[in-house]
């Protein structure tokens, strides 16, 4: 990395802001990953040249040097590996980029009387798992009364109204329903990812809401989450906000009263 010196200690100075991995001693550089590879882990044979292939990966990654420190046949034609090894890459620490958020976290007080106050009726908001997503976990937490984290989930709000579609719920059918409600917002969980069928299931989405909305050029406000998505991405996929891991019933309410109530003073919720 230019302008980057290496010291002992595997830290720079703290003005320049520049780590490397930390093993079994501080700034060792080793890392541990896994991966799979479609190789038989059967017989002896197979057993050996799987690992050979393991190591022969990770020396291509840069490990160096690297070991095998599991290998595991995943039926009979692929092996699971976990190695260990050192890098040479350093982390600049100041070049790492960290997206605010946009909008106050606010009580269930807050957020309702917000709601009440500009919109004067409750905001709906429709939630489900689109495509083949089965995985509701997700949507449940953000949406359940019970919620996730220790905090109670949209259903607690008095003046929001949820419809919880569930799991595997066709695109068209959402919008249908959305409008029909009529929808404030969209809340749109995504958990499986393989073949980036999260963001794909995302861009139909919007195309599709895009294309109801028609001329006037109005629809629900769109969010979806997920823990692949990156929040960075919203625009891309025709989205309004991207929520992550880690992500409470608390933040998605306090966006959505950011997003549809405009601030109100005075009054008890």
């Amino acid at each position: 990395m230019s302008g980057s010196r290496e010291v002992p200690s595997g830290r720079a100075p703290e003005a320049a802001q520049v780590v490397r991995p930390y093993g079994d001693t501080t700034g060792d550089g080793r890392v541990q990953v896994s991966f799979t590879l479609p190789v038989p882990f059967g017989t002896a044979t197979e057993r050996a040249k799987a690992e050979g292939a393991g190591l022969q990966l990770a020396a291509k990654m840069g490990l160096d040097p690297a070991m095998v420190v599991h290998a595991k046949g995943m039926g009979q034609d692929y092996t699971f590996f976990v190695v260990y090894g050192r890098v040479s890459h350093l982390v600049d620490l100041s070049q790492v980029t960290v997206t605010e958020r946009e909008f106050p976290l606010l009580s269930a007080a807050e957020v309702n009387l917000r709601i009440r106050t500009a919109l004067g009726r409750k905001l709906v908001v429709v939630g489900a798992c689109i495509g083949t997503d089965a995985h509701t976990v997700g949507i449940d937490a953000i949406l359940n009364v019970k919620g996730h984290a220790g905090e109670k989930g949209l259903e607690y709000y008095r003046e929001i109204r949820v419809v919880n579609l569930g799991s595997q719920v066709a695109v068209p059918d959402l919008v249908a329903r959305a409008l029909a409600e009529p929808a404030d917002a969209v809340l749109v969980s995504q958990v499986v990812t393989q073949r980036d069928a999260h963001i794909s299931n995302a861009r139909e989405m919007a195309a599709a809401f895009g294309a109801a909305a028609g001329s006037a050029g109005r629809r629900p406000l769109l969010v979806v989450g997920g823990p692949r998505f990156d929040p960075a991405i919203a625009a891309s996929l025709g989205v309004d906000k991207i929520f992550g891991k880690g992500t409470t019933p608390g933040e998605v309410a306090s966006y959505l009263a950011h997003a549809l109530a405009p601030a109100a003073t005075g009054g008890q919720a």
